[in-house]
């Protein structure tokens, strides 16, 4: 084990839980159970961003080592949008890093490593789970493929604004935060996502 795992492992052993009722409300009281609760819904926005299962693997571990290594002593209601500003600032390098390489080599093609297995976990994130019936979760699951292919095709900004804020919940601030960009600047990528999105899914879109 290398000393930055060490040091990473020490750090989410140390850090402090929160009292119970804080706990509730935020789903975490931990570092180490806040890594847990965001790896999945953090791999699948990645995942839509690179359309490579490996990059997303690796923009995410690297967006949770920062975390922890930075901001472990940070209150945990923190943690949330931190981590976003983190992982959009790994995606916008890895955007940066694959421009470079297709001025430099413009012959390759990007290897997408396309699957659909990521996608079943993820079934169980919809807002709309609650059932174990078959014809339910095969609803949820085509509505979510049907979702994810729509999010693809939005800009890159688009996509984060949409998934911040209705994926993951984050106020406009926190958004703006996580973005780097300012709140008003927030609004009109969301609304120019919705926009898109409604016309992409149609019937879908209000199922």
């Amino acid at each position: 084990m290398d000393a930055h795992t060490t040091n990473a492992k020490a750090k989410l052993s140390s850090t402090d839980p929160l009292s119970e009722g804080a706990t509730d409300a935020l789903g975490y009281s931990t570092l180490e159970e806040f890594l847990k609760f965001i790896e999945r819904r953090a791999f699948h926005m990645a995942r839509i961003s690179t359309n490579n299962v490996d990059d997303a693997h690796d923009i995410v571990q690297d967006t949770m080592y920062k975390l922890v290594e930075k901001y472990a002593d940070k209150a945990p209601a923190d943690w949330k949008p931190l981590f976003y500003t983190i992982l959009r600032s790994k995606t916008t390098d890895y955007y940066r890093r694959n421009a470079i390489r297709d001025k430099v080599f413009p012959w390759r093609k990007p290897n997408s490593n396309e699957s659909d297995d990521y996608l079943e976990p993820l079934i169980n994130l919809s807002t709309s789970a609650g059932t174990d019936d078959p014809d339910s979760m095969l609803v949820r699951s085509e509505r979510l493929q049907r979702l994810t292919s729509a999010i693809k095709q939005l800009p890159l900004r688009q996509q984060q604004a949409f998934m911040f804020r209705a994926w993951e919940g984050l106020s406009t601030l926190q958004t703006a935060t996580a973005m780097g960009c300012t709140e008003g600047s927030v609004k009109t990528h969301y609304s120019r996502a919705m926009k898109r999105l409604r016309a992409l899914l149609g019937d879908y879109y209000e199922g």
